[in-house]
């Protein structure tokens, strides 16, 4: 029984660990230049500076070469983490 008492409570205490969190250091703008020369954005450079230093992390709609995407910004200690998947724009009628 205390087995099952001491996983409950680590599992407790591993779930607010895993919320987004402001990074370690504060994210530049310089660091987000190369992704706004590849993507082209919705926001604006500030509104996701905002977000990543607030939340520590943002996902946002993109396009690459005309293609639909979510590029989803990881603000880490090690740096900028990027990962993006293609999205599917709604049928035009």
């Amino acid at each position: 029984m205390q087995r099952v008492k001491a996983i409950i409570l680590a599992i407790m205490l591993l779930i607010p660990i895993s919320c987004s969190l402001p990074p370690e250091r504060p994210v530049t703008e310089n660091e987000l230049l190369p992704l706004f020369k590849a993507f082209e954005f919705e926001e604006s450079p500030e509104e996701v500076l905002a977000v990543l230093n607030k939340e520590g992390e943002v996902t946002i709609p993109a396009k690459y070469r005309g293609r639909p995407y979510y590029v989803k910004i990881l603000a880490t200690s090690r740096g900028l983490v990027v990962e993006y998947s293609p999205r599917r724009e709604a049928p035009k009628e």
